[in-house]
């Protein structure tokens, strides 16, 4: 199929290959589900505290769309359910190309926790990187 220089229709070839999108890898396809699983607490009744820290955290300024980078520390106190590493290793990298700010993330970070794992307490605490000469903290908290 030959195309004119006044014609506007694409030709099938081009069409084609507009269209050959690839499918997601394995690992992008789990970072989308970003399902926070839990499994049973081994030690019920016993108070102790778990410390998580996430250096990796980025997202999207929904201002400028600059990226934001954090470190994510977590620490709780569990109640019946424990959260499973992995599964909140992706739940955290899904937040790479979401537009949130800096006190929305970490307050939806500690709202999904506790949804997940219902935690006796919770803090959420993230470090973001300095960007024009300013360094932000947030900590947001969870008791029962």
């Amino acid at each position: 199929m030959s195309q004119s220089p006044t014609d506007n229709s694409i030709s099938e070839s081009s069409s084609s290959s507009e269209q050959d999108i690839p499918e997601p890898k394995y690992g992008e396809r789990l970072i989308q589900a970003g399902e926070l699983i839990t499994f049973p607490n081994p030690r019920v009744g016993r108070r102790y505290d778990i410390h998580i820290s996430l250096p990796e955290f980025t997202c999207k300024c929904p201002f400028s769309g600059y990226p934001d980078f954090a470190t994510i520390h977590l620490t709780y106190i569990p109640d019946q359910r424990v959260v499973e590493l992995k599964a909140l290793k992706l739940y955290i990298n899904s937040y790479r190309d979401q537009y949130i700010s800096h006190e929305e993330s970490v307050n939806q970070i500690l709202d999904d926790f506790v949804a997940a794992c219902d935690p006796l307490e919770a803090v959420v605490k993230g470090d973001f990187l300095p960007r024009g000469n300013v360094h932000t903290v947030i900590e947001a908290r969870h008791q029962k």
